[in-house]
């Protein structure tokens, strides 16, 4: 049965990706296996490959000539002046503080949680687990799995930090900062050779690296710290980089993600800022090449992102934007597509987020990943990218002033920050066909709901997940990621459909899990209806991620958004033999579980109250409501890498051929009344009635029903 399910496997692998993907991804794991990658991508001592090594012949390489080279032929960057301006609207403070921390040995990880690393940190340890390795291995032979998260070991080594200390700086021209900045660079250099040891694992991450180094040179370049011999060292360190990326550039080519994007970046970078270097044309042409192809590839053109992930979203466009910004300063403009594209996101965007808050939903992974950290605005803060991507494209400001116009002043400098604040209106409801998102709005409401067409690797799976978002606060939400690499059910685990906001058949996921991070037999989509009906918004959406079972199942989910701030919610699962059906829903902990009232909880926030209830048609059902249980992933919400925090998970289960659950969420005083096998909801403004078929609404003021079918419709999906 396993062999089977495997040769299964292999061949959705191969209808989702094509042969191409599949015979790569196979000679990739023979070149790992067999010790070829090392005889391809050599470790060696930096003594080994001095500047003379890796610049044109014509370029002078004693470090006082090439110091006066570089000062005369360096191409520019994003800033010309670190110095903040007197008045800002941003904090002072913060920034400082997180830059003494680093210095004392107390290092941010995934901008959450602070671990003791010492000064400069120990680049090779994961302080989640207290587990350190070692330099003694080609990159290579070093296992993404382990008693180690590798992306704790990483996170360090990005320097993000480096930003902190030049933000730091700009406030205190404290000459503590670019000795720090020299010490990181110069220690990091020491304590990785290059080619051994996790940190050479992968050119995302040595493209991240490249980018805070460029980012701290910049600023610290005519400091009395920079002197010739550092100098020679930070374009050595550079080249290094650069050479680790383009060396393996066809594996991040064939991951057809941010990998591909940020690595063809990376070598770009390098070409552009590093014109001395012997392959600098060609790192130049090939990253260009790249970048301009994959904008349109990957974002969509209603300006979602291929890789079904907002957080990953926001990765590439701050890539995009570095890129554009630099590529401006020296006179070498991109294409028209990649403006178009990162428009259409910058759009997308502003469709979804919460402007007082910052907030998106938390669709697809979240590793922690900020490419960026230029502000002292919360990780979960997406204004500051907006307020940057849209000034890039227009000149003008969305927001009105406040922590996030700090990237404002990093790519352009003080006179962004007087710019035109265009009062720009946020679109209520939107269908976004190709990302699967609906967005429907009220009041003080709104929810999102993930359906839709897969045709990119998706990384949870969660077709008709639901959002519900009331007063600013997310009170119905994704789970998040917390850990790639974590024991047990933390591998991973938030990526399942059984932590979504959906309804879970015979305890198996949408799809089939291939590996932690590629699913095959992908779960598709269907948006029936979205429409506006006498009052009231209908949405209707079918998922076919259960029809790969030997008894095929289908999942039918209606939404409706009545008066203002009330939810209500269907769900229809039909089959022919009986099947385990568990609806869940994830909620903030501020919910009370009510004992008095059956299935129901409450929400008291902001001096009002919300009411949520949930049933089973048919069939007495008691909700199960578990927080932060800590035998499964159930009732947990992560909103930073390697951060957890507890919430609220309701359940209802049924074992039977087809059941119709109902949820509903609301303001409204209403009464219920439950019948078996129908339902009915009653408020002052209103009257909705379920039954197996169909849901009738009757508003006071109208004579006529609105009847909505709620019937599985098999052959759709």
């Amino acid at each position: 049965m396993k062999i089977n399910r495997r040769i299964n496997s292999l061949k959705s692998l191969y209808r989702h990706f094509g042969a191409r993907w599949v015979l790569f991804r196979i000679g990739y794991a023979v070149r790992m296996r067999t010790g070829i990658m090392r005889w391809q991508i050599p470790a060696y001592a930096w003594k080994d490959r001095p500047l003379r090594y890796w610049v044109k012949s014509q370029i002078p390489t004693e470090p006082d000539a090439y110091h006066n080279y570089r000062k005369e032929n360096q191409p520019d960057f994003i800033f010309h002046s670190i110095d903040y301006p007197q008045e800002i609207s941003w904090d002072r403070i913060e920034v400082v503080k997180e830059a003494d921390h680093y210095l004392a040995g107390i290092t941010r990880y995934f901008s959450k949680t602070d671990y003791q690393t010492g000064f400069p940190p120990d680049w090779l340890l994961d302080p989640s687990r207290n587990t350190r390795l070692s330099t003694d291995k080609h990159w290579s032979q070093i296992p993404d799995d382990g008693p180690y998260d590798i992306k704790f070991i990483w996170e360090a080594s990005r320097l993000s930090q480096i930003y902190t200390l030049v933000r730091a700086y700009a406030r205190t021209q404290d000459e503590h900062y670019p000795a720090a900045f020299w010490q990181v660079m110069g220690d990091w250099m020491q304590e990785n050779p290059p080619g051994l040891g996790p940190n050479w694992k992968c050119g995302q991450e040595a493209t991240l690296r490249l980018m805070a180094l460029c980012f701290g040179y910049y600023a610290f370049k005519d400091n009395p710290q920079s002197t010739p011999e550092r100098i020679s060292q930070f374009t050595i360190l550079a080249a290094a980089l650069a050479e680790r990326i383009y060396m393996n550039l066809g594996y991040a080519i064939y991951t057809r993600s941010n990998h591909t994007i940020s690595e063809s970046f990376g070598i770009w970078l390098a070409g552009m800022l590093f014109p001395e270097l012997k392959n600098s044309k060609k790192y130049l042409r090939i990253g260009k090449q790249i970048l301009e192809k994959e904008a349109s590839k990957q974002i969509y053109p209603d300006g979602g992102y291929a890789m079904h992930s907002l957080n990953y979203h926001r990765f590439i466009l701050h890539i995009y934007l570095f890129a554009i910004r630099i590529a401006e300063v020296n006179n070498q403009k991109f294409s028209p597509p990649i403006y178009q594209a990162v428009e259409r996101s910058i759009e997308y965007l502003y469709t979804l987020i919460d402007p007082q808050t910052g907030q998106v939903p938390q669709y697809g992974s979240n590793d922690g990943a900020l490419v960026l950290p230029l502000n002292s605005c919360d990780y979960n803060d997406y204004r500051p990218l907006i307020q940057l991507g849209y000034y890039a494209l227009h000149k003008q400001r969305i927001f009105p002033p406040g922590g996030w116009d700090e990237d404002l002043f990093w790519f352009y400098g003080e006179e962004a920050l007087d710019s035109f604040i265009e009062n720009k209106q946020q679109i209520s409801d939107e269908l976004f066909l190709d990302s699967g998102i609906t967005k429907i709005s009220g009041e003080k409401t709104r929810a999102f709901i993930r359906c839709g067409p897969l045709r990119d690797r998706p990384s949870h799976a969660d077709q008709n997940h639901m959002d519900i978002w009331w007063q600013g606060k997310n009170i119905a939400m994704d789970a998040g990621t917390y850990l790639y690499s974590g024991d047990g059910h933390w591998r991973n685990g938030l990526a399942s459909t059984q932590v979504h906001n959906t309804v879970t058949v015979d305890e198996q996921d949408q799809m089939e899990k291939f590996s932690r991070f590629i699913w095959v037999d992908w779960s598709q989509g269907d948006i029936l209806a979205f429409e506006y009906k006498k009052g009231l918004i209908f949405w209707q959406g079918q998922q076919n991620g259960y029809a790969r079972l030997k008894d095929p199942v289908f999942h039918k989910r209606t939404v409706l958004h009545l008066e203002n701030e009330n939810w209500f919610v269907v769900d229809q699962l039909q089959a022919l033999i009986d099947h385990q059906f568990r609806l869940n829903w994830l909620l903030c902990n501020d919910f009370l579980h009510l004992k008095n009232r059956e299935n129901s909880l409450q929400l008291k926030y902001k001096s009002r109250t919300l009411n949520a209830q949930f049933g089973l048609l048919g069939k007495h059902t008691p909700i199960d409501v578990i927080s932060a249980d800590e035998t499964s992933v159930r009732g947990w919400v992560s909103h930073y890498y390697g951060h957890k925090e507890p919430a609220l998970s309701v359940q209802l289960t049924t074992q039977n051929n087809q059941a119709t659950f109902w949820s509903f969420f609301g303001t409204a005083s209403y009464k219920l009344i439950n019948n078996g096998d129908d339902f009915s909801i009653h408020s002052e403004t209103w009257h909705l009635h379920l039954n197996p078929t169909q849901i009738t609404i009757k508003q006071a003021n109208q004579h006529q029903e609105t009847i909505i079918d709620i019937q599985v419709n098999q052959s759709s999906s």
